[in-house]
């Protein structure tokens, strides 16, 4: 229940950079989860990618402020 609380807060707070600066954040937004994939991929690069609860939040809150098409 309070990780839900607070992972709606956060997709609101991620939200509010879009509305006002759409092509710019999404930029961003795109920049951080690349680079936090990165981050996950140098810690397991003998093995499976396995993303820990926190990576997995954080993509989850990011991807909001990516376009749809631009998630291939």
């Amino acid at each position: 229940m309070t990780v839900s609380l607070v992972y709606k807060v956060v997709r609101k707070l991620l939200s509010i950079p879009r509305v006002l600066l759409r092509r710019e954040a999404t930029k961003d937004a795109e920049l951080l989860v690349l680079r936090h994939e990165n981050a996950v991929l140098r810690r397991q690069i003998s093995g499976r990618v396995r993303h820990e609860p926190f990576d997995r939040f954080w993509l989850a809150a990011l991807s909001g402020l990516i376009p749809r098409h631009r998630w291939r």
